[in-house]
């Protein structure tokens, strides 16, 4: 098996990645993390999605892929120019693109619970986990990535991820799997 090997990348993802590498956006996720969410997402029929740091919309247009007519999403990015990006490649209408701070997003919303939670951003990740684990419905999936050393990592974050890795593992109300595949994935399941 060769696990580098995609044969089903979305269309718009290599306008995307140029786009946003003219911006030097450098935290773009990576064609696993893509895949990987794609699969997941195609599990929840007329699912309702979330994701927290669309960046310029290469996750969004994976988890487009994977969702189906009856489903949603909602991607929150704070940084008007990526967000841009994102609207223009993927025009679509199950997806409600929302330019807005993810920390006070999440201390604000009010409405449906998410089947599946891809948390790419320090709210709903590093901050407010426990705003965002409430909007998350129980069987649904909290996806992080970047678990692993990154370059673009500041002094100090490596610490904050042990300790986030720590907290997960010993909380009783979830299930999940680390994997060091990637950039460092965990896969969260509600109970």
């Amino acid at each position: 098996m060769q696990d580098a090997l995609f044969t089903d990348v979305p269309v718009q993802y290599e306008k995307i990645a140029d786009a946003t590498t003219r911006l030097s956006f450098q935290m773009n996720s990576d064609l696993y993390t893509g895949s990987l969410l794609k699969t997941l997402v195609a599990s929840k029929h007329s699912g309702r999605f979330l994701e927290l740091g669309t960046g310029g919309g290469l996750a969004t247009s994976w988890i487009l892929e994977g969702m189906d007519n009856d489903s949603v999403l909602t991607t929150i990015e704070n940084n008007s120019a990526l967000l841009e990006i994102a609207q223009a490649m993927l025009a679509d209408q199950r997806v409600e693109f929302v330019l807005t701070d993810g920390y006070e997003w999440l201390q604000n919303y009010q409405g449906e619970k998410f089947d599946l939670i891809f948390a790419d951003a320090m709210p709903g990740k590093y901050d407010l986990f426990e705003e965002t684990f409430s909007l998350l419905k129980a069987g649904g999936f909290y996806i992080i990535d970047d678990m692993q050393p990154q370059p673009n990592w500041p002094s100090g974050h490596a610490e904050r991820v042990d300790d986030f890795i720590a907290m997960l593992e010993k909380r009783i109300d979830l299930v999940l799997t680390k994997m060091n595949w990637s950039t460092g994935i965990i896969i969260v399941v509600k109970k």
